[in-house]
């Protein structure tokens, strides 16, 4: 019954926030049709902005992927993190994770059809999917848009949270 409720309450909700909107504005004597197109053209030229950016960091993923640098590196990973506990299928997602999440989604499905979708390497991967973030992607699509130049220590932290919380993924699954 909350569902079906639920169901139909949210279908009208994107539509009564839009027509909320374009109702202040008239009452507000604003133009929101230049307002519309005002904003539109701003994001555009984001868009375009930050697009040569986007596009070498999609294509850093694929070569790093295709080339097997990625093997490479989780065989290094499991000689360091063997001792650990972290599957060595775990290493390429966390890798990627850092650069692409919708790379590493694709990373996650195929460790779900080779070992199991309740497996202990796909319960750590879907527990890191939400503690991590796309570091490289989200640093340099926020700091193009706003000019940031210096990213003083923001790179270190955001590695360290992104250890922290494959750490956590490990020790949670664990428990």
């Amino acid at each position: 019954m909350e569902r079906v409720l639920l169901n139909s309450i949210s279908g009208y909700f994107i539509p009564v926030i839009v027509l909320t909107i374009v109702l202040i504005g008239l009452l507000k004597k604003r133009d929101v049709y230049q307002d519309f197109v005002k904003g539109a053209k701003g994001g555009v030229k984001t868009v375009m902005d930050i697009m040569p950016t986007l596009i070498g960091l999609m294509v850093a993923v694929g070569v790093m992927r295709d080339s097997g640098l990625l093997d490479c590196i989780s065989k290094g990973g499991e000689l360091i993190l063997g001792w650990t506990g972290i599957p060595v299928a775990v290493i390429p997602v966390a890798i990627v994770k850092m650069f692409s999440s919708s790379a590493a989604t694709g990373l996650v499905l195929d460790i779900f059809k080779t070992y199991g979708v309740d497996s202990y390497p796909a319960r750590i991967v879907s527990v890191m999917m939400g503690s991590t973030e796309t570091i490289f992607y989200t640093m340099s699509v926020y700091f193009m848009s706003v000019k940031i130049t210096k990213s003083r220590w923001t790179l270190a932290g955001a590695v360290i949270s992104m250890l922290a919380g494959i750490a956590a993924s490990v020790v949670i699954v664990g428990i």
